[in-house]
């Protein structure tokens, strides 16, 4: 099961190290890359991605008023800020939006990576526990409660 994201980010270049980055993991598909914040709104919207990578700093519409709209619009998707911006009154407004990580961009070489993995596994265990629940018998109950403690 393939985690598909939506990058957004503005200068060309990084974005293009983020889309290369998530290309080393597996189990990621890039289905969209969009630059302004507005253009991000619609895609999420039409393409109702699980993980969105989501800058600040964007043309048309900041992304933290992107992230409000889309909340509303595709609940079910994840976001990451990845941003430049380090202001603690930034981040905080970013986490409380629901956003699962905040990604300093001085930082996403190490970072990036980890934090897309650690979503990934998220969703795969939900998906796990989903399947051991809806088959459990006296024999798939331990195998639930494994799932449930990580």
């Amino acid at each position: 099961m393939s985690m598909r994201v939506l990058v957004v980010e503005d200068f060309a270049p990084f974005r293009q190290f983020v889309t290369s980055t998530l290309g080393k993991a597996p189990d990621v598909d890039v289905i969209c890359e969009v630059s302004d914040g507005l253009e991000a709104v619609q895609k999420a919207e039409e393409l109702k991605p699980d993980l969105i990578l989501l800058d600040i700093g964007l043309p048309t519409l900041n992304g933290i008023e992107a992230a409000r709209q889309i909340r509303k619009l595709s609940p079910g998707s994840k976001i990451v800020f990845v941003s430049q911006e380090s202001s603690a009154d930034v981040v905080q407004e970013a986490l409380s939006l629901g956003a699962s990580a905040y990604v300093l961009k001085a930082r996403a070489a190490i970072e990036l990576l980890p934090v897309v993995n650690a979503i990934i596994f998220e969703k795969q265990s939900a998906h796990e526990m989903a399947e051991a629940a809806s088959s459990a018998s006296p024999t798939s109950i331990p195998r639930l409660f494994s799932i449930l403690r990580t």
